[in-house]
């Protein structure tokens, strides 16, 4: 009687009455890199509660080949992680065609890690130790922000073009006197936010929430990477910029028509 009993009890029966699977008809797939088992369960679960479909990686080798394979909704990525670490693999998922949001969790604490995974492409950053919930939240806000970008992408089908620069959002190319510009999705989406709000003045703060999906205190830093590296990108001249301007004191804006910033 016993041995008949035990299964029953160890099926997760009130989790699967918890998940709302009739909301997400097609599962979202979320794949975890991390070689902690203990951890990597507790998100599993949690994560299944909320109806998404999830793949568990225990160390990098494995992880890169699952992310390689494509097809994933978000990735929640260890730092420290036997063969390939999490950087190495947060940079190869940002050399993809497809974008994938990323979620780091580390013990590294450091600003310094903290910056380096953001500047890196990931969305969000996690020190350990994490509430688990908290980490279901931050997944799910990071899949509404992606929905959002892609519903607005079909909303604004329509080429912005801007003197010379010519920006397609469905197929995520930036072209500059008919030149293509190879762009991170990061600086893709960051240069768009720009060109669809000529002329209004953004604060890096302001900038990390509406890009970057959340207000990360003290990673403002990261913005002023991005902004660099995209005038390097689109500027005639990066040190003399006459696109992405700086308005001192206050953050930057866009000028629809390339002019002189002053001031430099």
């Amino acid at each position: 009687m016993q041995g008949r009993a035990r299964p029953t009890r160890l099926t997760p029966t009130p989790r699967t009455a918890m998940t709302p699977i009739t909301a997400m008809a097609t599962p979202r797939r979320v794949l975890i890199v991390e070689d902690d088992a203990h951890i990597a369960e507790l998100m599993r679960m949690h994560l299944h509660d909320e109806g998404y479909a999830i793949v568990r990686a225990a160390d990098g080798h494995a992880g890169l080949r699952l992310l390689e394979e494509g097809g994933w909704d978000a990735l929640v990525l260890d730092l420290m992680l036997p063969g390939v670490d999490g950087l190495e693999i947060c940079r190869r998922a940002r050399a993809m065609t497809r974008y994938t949001p990323i979620i780091i969790t580390s013990a590294r604490s450091s600003e310094v890690h903290r910056i380096l995974g953001l500047e890196l492409g990931a969305d969000d950053y996690l020190t350990k130790p994490f509430s688990v919930l908290e980490l279901v939240a931050r997944v799910k806000a990071l899949l509404r922000r992606t929905d959002a970008l892609a519903r607005n992408a079909r909303l604004d089908s329509g080429r912005l073009e801007s003197a010379d620069l010519s920006i397609d959002p469905l197929e995520r190319e930036v072209r500059v006197n008919g030149r293509v510009i190879e762009l991170t999705p990061r600086e893709f989406d960051l240069l768009y936010f720009f060109a669809r709000h000529p002329g209004k003045v953004f604060s890096r703060m302001d900038l990390l929430n509406h890009v970057w999906g959340y207000q990360h205190d003290g990673y403002e830093h990261t913005v002023n990477t991005h902004i660099n590296r995209l005038r390097v990108k689109v500027e005639a001249d990066p040190a003399a910029p006459r696109r992405i301007l700086t308005v001192w004191g206050l953050g930057y804006k866009f000028s629809p028509v390339p002019t002189a910033e002053t001031g430099q």
